[in-house]
């Protein structure tokens, strides 16, 4: 799944958000409704995929995710935005409306 996630990533035209969490996280459970909410903002504009690292070590290993939950938005292939931590749901949707 890594490899055929990794090359689908690098080979998507426009904006994607991707969140990888983990089910035992409290921070990642606290983002939930949050991660619940933009994804539905977004719908039809921005695809939003979710990895949990312990199902899928290898791809998070692949985009160096340390921390979860971790953030990224890739823009035609390229990532050009990551963060880790709780954040905030309107910089989370904004990060991924200004790269559209």
């Amino acid at each position: 799944m890594d490899k055929d996630m990794l090359s689908r990533l690098s080979s998507e035209k426009g904006t994607v958000l991707v969140e990888f969490y983990a089910t035992w996280c409290p921070h990642c459970r606290k983002m939930e409704p949050v991660v619940e909410d933009v994804k539905a903002s977004l719908e039809g504009k921005v695809p939003v995929y979710q990895f949990d690292i312990d199902k899928e070590p290898d791809f998070s290993d692949e985009l160096k995710v340390e921390v979860v939950p971790t953030f990224m938005v890739f823009k035609d292939g390229e990532m050009v935005w990551k963060t880790s931590g709780e954040i905030d749901g309107n910089m989370l949707y904004s990060k991924a409306e200004e790269n559209m």
